[in-house]
């Protein structure tokens, strides 16, 4: 019997981090690529032919798919009778592997884990320490998934305990809304029914791993009650008109997965986690014969679709932008960004506040200014920067009245939509959201010319940069008068939908 090491577990978890940083799983291309080809919506359209743009672009220049990078979650299966290394523990040799997989020149990663999450919140630096699930099981060997989960996503995780005559369907419709399009749609929907509060979250992220095949199941049909469940949910949650980020269309989940386990008579635990646009994840067998070699897709399995700008689309000099262009956009319209851009998400905007309120003089000037919510990744080789998507918005949100009453902010650029407080404050100072897609940093990245930090470079990624860019793509998402597109997107949509009886439910 082979001995499994140290370093072959190491080297695995490293290379395969690497691998899905910038290699879509060939289903979820697949799904993503039919969702695309049956979408009627135009603005929905564009942003699945971004994601699909930008994934090809990272496949072919091995850059990450994502500037989030994500934490990462591993689950082992540990053969009983397997032969091990002396003295291996199999928590530091996937960390070891963590750390390697992060800071690797050629491509390194978004550290993007804090210890001390309630205090000090301090980064890690290397992504380390990885969430582990361990299970013993028959036989030999050691069967990994790991899989690199988004921020965005998993800040949508719900959970709730059911009476047992409820009904889960019935709670997921009412949940799958309250989400918006923070994870990223059009994604997966993982949901664990059964066990404990927290057998039911496991359940659901672990469902996360399996293979798209909704077309495959629904060509078949269903051959019992979880699978008819799935079918339902697919064609329910779609039928909601939320559409790719949020923008309202056919595809909202490309799959539903779900998993159960036995639960207690007076209990019906349910949870259910997103993934998004960024699907990262790799399964790989160890049997003691040295590391895995995970081969290379062929880019021939990528669909073809090459995003372009619209003719539509009106270009935006940022270095001369005034107010009463702002109160000019409309929702809904593109727009292609061409000047000096600032960035900061959550520290930088809690670092601002606090300054203000102690009456210090800011370390920039946001007079007729944009900001961009984005943590990007580090630039290597020739880069200028690395990817740069957008960061949910709806964090910024209590600090959105504070940047445009204080500071003369006038345009802010996220993902997905912004609550009630931040579209009254956009209304009330004549400012306007955009929304660049989720899932297309690197895209976006392709459009930086220059970038240097201007303040509050001990937070790292969260510091505030000044971006020159050149056409960066971004959609007006409230406008001046506080109309939201993400509010009535999918309501347009969902009412066509119905009206017009359109083929939702096609997989």
């Amino acid at each position: 019997m082979s001995t499994i090491t140290r370093e072959h577990l190491a080297q695995s978890v490293a290379d395969a981090l690497q691998y899905i940083s910038y290699y879509h799983p060939a289903d979820y291309l697949r799904a993503l690529g039919r969702a695309y080809e049956r979408e009627q919506s135009a603005a929905a359209r564009d942003a699945i032919a971004q994601i699909l743009t930008n994934s090809r672009l990272c496949a072919e220049g091995h850059r990450p798919i994502c500037q989030d990078t994500g934490i990462v979650n591993v689950f082992l299966r540990i053969g009983i009778e397997a032969r091990w290394e002396p003295g291996m523990d199999l928590e530091a040799a996937v960390n070891e592997g963590v750390r390697r997989g992060y800071l690797d020149p050629d491509n390194k990663l978004r550290a993007s884990v804090l210890a001390d999450p309630a205090f000090t919140r301090k980064n890690t630096r290397d992504n380390t320490p990885a969430v582990i699930h361990m299970q013993v099981v028959p036989g030999q060997r050691l069967e990994v998934d790991v899989a690199a989960k988004g921020g965005g996503s998993e800040a949508k995780s719900k959970f709730v305990m059911l009476n047992p005559s409820d009904s889960i369907v019935d709670w997921v419709l009412k949940t799958v809304p309250t989400m918006g399009a923070g994870w990223c749609p059009p994604g997966m929907l993982g949901i664990g029914i059964g066990g404990t509060a927290e057998k039911a979250m496991l359940m659901a992220k672990a469902a996360l791993m399996e293979p798209i095949d909704m077309a495959e199941l629904k060509t078949r049909g269903p051959q019992n009650a979880l699978e008819a469940m799935r079918v339902e949910l697919y064609d329910k949650v779609n039928a909601l008109g939320i559409g790719a980020q949020g923008l309202g269309g056919l595809s909202t989940v490309l799959d539903v997965k779900i998993h159960s386990y036995p639960t207690h008579a007076a209990n019906l635990p349910v949870a259910m986690i997103p993934n998004c646009a960024a699907t990262r994840h790799a399964h790989f067998v160890l049997d003691g014969s040295g590391p895995v070699e995970l081969a290379p897709p062929s880019l021939e399995d990528w669909p073809k679709v090459t995003w372009t700008p619209s003719a539509q689309a009106a270009r935006v000099q940022l270095d001369t932008l005034t107010r009463g262009q702002v109160a000019a956009w409309r929702p809904g319209q593109t727009l292609l960004l061409s000047g000096k851009l600032l960035t900061g998400r959550d520290a930088a905007h809690k670092r601002i506040q606090d300054m203000l309120a102690r009456g210090e003089a800011l370390p920039v000037d946001f007079t007729n200014r944009v900001i961009y919510y984005v943590g990007p990744v580090d630039p290597v080789r020739d880069e200028v920067m690395g990817p740069a998507g957008p960061t949910t918005a709806t964090r910024m949100d209590k600090f959105t009245e504070t940047m445009l009453g204080r500071t003369g902010l006038v345009a802010m650029i996220g993902k997905a939509e912004r609550g009630p407080v931040a579209i009254e404050a956009i209304r009330k100072h004549q400012a306007a959201y955009l929304m660049a897609v989720g899932g297309a940093a690197y895209l976006v990245a392709k459009a930086i010319r220059k970038a240097r930090v201007l303040a509050f470079e001990d937070l790292g990624m969260e510091a505030i940069y000044e971006f020159e860019v050149q056409d960066m793509p971004v959609t007006v998402a409230v406008d001046a008068n506080g109309t939201s597109v993400h509010q009535s997107g999918p309501a347009e949509w969902q009412r066509k939908i119905i009206e017009l009886k359109l083929p939702v439910n096609a997989a």
